[in-house]
């Protein structure tokens, strides 16, 4: 998603310190020579599960709320994101120089772990393809068909996490048919999701590998100057509610707020324009808000979502705040929220 820009950045910037999300690889600044998003140009299955290089930036992204067999909650957390490190190859290569990033994290009530990766395009140890579809970096990796069936590995030092991914529902492109406004002043990126997959398998928290069941959400993005200049961060939330809807949402920070968001049921999909949806922090831990109303009205919604653990930092080169949340309201649910620009200290 959009949000995710600002760690694809540091990419660019290799590995400067944590700034704020406009501090990196100028994500609200001209992008002179990169491809731009292009609303004439809609999203095509398999093609653009393959990477785009000349592009600026691109994620594969997946959160997933889980159980254990007795019940109790947690999330996985599996990104890869690709940064170009100019806009053209340089004289004599085939394609333009990339760095690739990879973060994973398991997180509980109790307790949040993270692991980074990072690797040098073109050297085969990072990279993805569309079809067959696979996305890896070292061990990390994502491969299937987002279609229809997925296998997801990765681990850290104290965490490891093998799930299998059963898409049950149709892939979904967000905004003018993959083309997503992210702000006023009209920057985009092209942006799908695969919001229904049923996950099974095993996560490791240092006793040994343990089943787990739940619903997973893949995100699909690329732009190259998806900022406007004045927005320092945003809100994001993937939701899974009881009803059998699913809910995108997110808030970029600006001078003026800009939010967008999708509606996705049995009948189809609904996008939302910035006037449709109301978000406001109930509770923060930190200087970050870790529990929101979220309101919808034209879609009958008026939620509150909750941290299962405010304190899920990552702790990665560049810190945000990611973790699994739970959902009451006029729903019930379960999901994910992400922010960033917040301070990355309780």
């Amino acid at each position: 998603m959009d949000r995710r820009a600002f760690l694809i950045a540091a990419l660019a910037a290799a590995r400067v310190r944590p700034a704020a999300a406009q501090g990196f690889a100028g994500l609200g600044t001209a992008s002179d020579g990169y491809a731009l998003p292009d609303p004439a140009r809609p999203i095509a299955f398999p093609a653009d599960h393959a990477p785009h290089p000349t592009f600026r930036i691109e994620w594969w992204y997946v959160t997933a709320p889980l159980s254990f067999t007795d019940g109790t909650p947690l999330g996985i957390q599996w990104t890869l994101f690709r940064s170009a490190l100019a806009p053209r190859p340089a004289p004599g290569a085939d394609a333009p120089p990339q760095a690739w990033m990879g973060h994973a994290a398991v997180t509980t009530a109790a307790r949040h772990s993270v692991a980074e990766r990072w690797a040098r395009g073109g050297t085969g140890q990072a990279g993805a393809t569309g079809s067959p579809f696979a996305a890896w970096i070292d061990e990390w990796a994502m491969t299937g068909d987002p279609a229809s069936a997925l296998r997801l590995t990765a681990g850290g030092s104290d965490f490891r996490y093998a799930l299998d991914l059963t898409a049950t529902g149709p892939l979904v492109r967000h905004g003018q048919d993959g083309y997503s406004v992210k702000s006023q002043a009209g920057q985009a990126s092209h942006y799908y999701s695969q919001p229904f997959l049923r996950a099974t398998g095993t996560v490791d928290l240092g006793q040994g590998a343990q089943p787990v069941t739940g619903q997973a959400w893949l995100d699909r993005e690329w732009s190259s100057q998806p900022l406007a200049p004045d927005q320092s961060g945003w809100d994001w939330f993937s939701l899974f509610l009881d009803d059998g809807r699913r809910v995108m949402l997110f808030r970029l920070r600006g001078a003026e707020d800009y939010l967008s968001g999708t509606v996705i049921g049995p009948s189809g999909q609904t996008a939302l324009a910035p006037e449709d949806i109301a978000l406001r922090p109930l509770r923060r831990q930190g200087g970050v808000p870790v529990a929101w109303r979220v309101r919808v009205p034209a879609a009958d919604l008026d939620l509150t979502v909750a941290a299962l653990n405010p304190g899920a930092f990552m702790t990665t080169q560049v810190p945000y705040w990611e973790g699994p949340v739970g959902v009451e309201g006029s729903s019930g649910g379960r999901g994910y929220l992400e922010m960033t620009g917040y301070p990355s200290r309780g």
